[in-house]
């Protein structure tokens, strides 16, 4: 094993163990280095590469500190790796955010504050009558944003949000392209907004699947690819989830 990578598991064994907390200062350079067995400049390099993915975090003249290891600074470097995804890879994220937004929209139905449902219909509101493909995909962002954040689980909500930069072009070459495609958002929306409001977790699950399902259902269409059975029809309306 290469020794930098040596390093970054005794530092990161020290995290696991409880011997550093987050927020915790390590120790001098030279006593941690000494005191794990490592030459200095390995354990700089293993440093510097947990800085990279925000578990330590180098403050110039104070020393270096864990991090809060809060879910949401973890996974802002998937969000990093994410945004190399390649145009044919698209199809796959949307299909995770198939997967994971409906539990979300469900979570949001039983655990998002009154107020945050009243801040949901708001931001539904600000949409002009005939807005821009852009205003409409920037509204969208905002809407599952919030409702993820509704969800009450940080991970989840962290997820999501970086899953958010690759479907985005998707969304808006949809809304370029497919006649219908703006009014269909703003009725799913509106759909999704009314059944939280209402805490119906399954209506509100069911109406999350068929809206993202409606733009990965298109995408397969517009790149010739062979129809999906495990993607549900976009067209159709879940009200009979209703309970």
């Amino acid at each position: 094993m290469p020794v930098t990578d040596v390093a970054i598991d005794k530092i990161k064994d020290m995290i696991i163990s409880g011997e550093l907390a987050p927020g915790d200062r390590l120790p001098k350079e030279a006593e941690l280095a000494q005191r794990l067995g490592l030459s200095r400049s390995s354990l700089r390099e293993a440093v510097k590469a947990l800085c990279l993915i925000r578990v330590l975090d180098v403050r110039q003249g104070d020393g270096t500190y864990v991090t809060s290891l809060e879910p949401n600074l973890l996974l802002d470097a998937m969000t990093f790796v994410v945004d190399f995804h390649r145009d044919d890879t698209v199809l796959d994220f949307l299909a995770v955010r198939r997967i994971l937004e409906p539990a979300a929209t469900a979570l949001a139905a039983l655990h998002m504050s009154d107020d945050d449902i009243a801040e949901l219909g708001t931001l539904l509101g600000e949409l002009a009558d005939s807005p821009t493909v852009e205003a409409l995909v920037a509204n969208d962002l905002q809407f599952h944003r919030k409702i993820a954040d509704g969800s009450g689980n940080p991970v989840l909500c962290s997820l999501l949000d970086s899953l958010s930069g690759p479907t985005a072009r998707a969304r808006i070459w949809r809304g370029l392209t497919q006649e219908g495609a703006v009014a269909k958002t703003r009725e799913q929306h509106s759909a999704i907004y009314e059944a939280i409001a209402a805490r119906e977790p399954e209506l509100a699950r069911s109406w999350a699947t068929v809206h993202v399902a409606g733009v990965e259902q298109w995408l397969r269409n517009a790149l010739g690819t062979a129809d999906d059975p495990t993607v549900p029809d976009s067209d159709a309306e879940p009200a009979a989830e209703a309970s």
